[in-house]
């Protein structure tokens, strides 16, 4: 088994893994590049597609049935067999946008009590708590419910015009809808203390790939493009186990790359 094909079994079998996606140029088009990862493993998956094509080509979320944590993106609702956990710094930063659009205090109030909430359960974990208390739990639902009612009430949907198909609900009327609907996979950090608060863990591990992209634009085929996220892949897995990048490096290019043992952990 390559080192690629292993951290893509580990991650399928993950209890949560966080995933992501980025558009870069390869070869003069577009082209998606996606990440799947978590404390202990990193696999970069080059592809023409954003969505289930790609997906289900990278080789994760097809068999993952744990937790899966990322954006609004609709595609990853077709995989059904697993949880979901949204990213939470995506709705703070939603929220903070919307009191310039509407002059509206409610999205404020609401991104407070995120916040509010993601301190309770860091102090509850800092303290060896497995959970919130049911009661305060469910307190913080209500407050959260309340907020994302007060906030539809200002943003009512549009009048139906006759046209085909629903009214755009616009930023505001669109972000609150979101939060209602998935509000369960918007609060899983707090019912489930495995679940992480964001998805930054995806993102730190796309990081050098967005790096190299600002510095060289792209890479002139595919083959150099699979071939620098195989290496980051293997490199960011390697760091997360606490190895040296120049020895991993060193044995990977005289053909022994790393790769530890079964259930190997940092």
């Amino acid at each position: 088994m390559s080192a690629g094909d292993r951290e893509g079994s580990e991650l399928a079998a993950a209890q949560v893994a966080h995933f992501d996606e980025t558009g870069s140029r390869v070869a003069g088009r577009l082209h998606w590049i996606h990440v799947a990862g978590n404390d202990t493993w990193t696999l970069l998956h080059l592809d023409r597609k954003r969505g289930r094509v790609a997906m289900d080509a990278a080789g994760v979320l097809p068999t993952f049935r744990g937790i899966a944590i990322h954006d609004g993106l609709v595609v990853y609702r077709q995989y059904d067999q697993a949880l979901h956990g949204l990213c939470n710094a995506h709705h703070l930063r939603e929220l903070a946008g919307i009191p310039e659009l509407t002059g509206q205090a409610s999205p404020t109030k609401l991104a407070e009590l995120l916040v509010e909430l993601h301190v309770a359960v860091e102090v509850a974990k800092a303290g060896g708590e497995t959970k919130l208390p049911a009661h305060r739990l469910a307190s913080f639902a209500k407050r959260y419910l309340t907020l994302i009612r007060e906030g539809k009430q200002l943003n009512p949907p549009p009048p139906r015009t006759g046209k085909r198909g629903r009214p755009a609900l616009g930023p505001a009327g669109s972000l609150l809808a979101r939060l209602e609907s998935h509000r369960a996979d918007v609060l899983r950090f707090a019912t489930d203390f495995a679940v992480p608060f964001d998805n930054n863990q995806a993102e730190r591990d796309i990081r050098m790939v967005k790096l190299q992209q600002k510095i060289s634009g792209g890479w002139r085929s595919e083959n150099g493009a699979e071939s620098f996220l195989d290496v980051r892949s293997y490199l960011s897995t390697t760091r997360k186990h606490g190895q040296s990048a120049m020895v991993v490096l060193r044995d990977l290019f005289t053909g022994q790359p790393w790769i530890p043992a079964v259930g190997a952990s940092p």
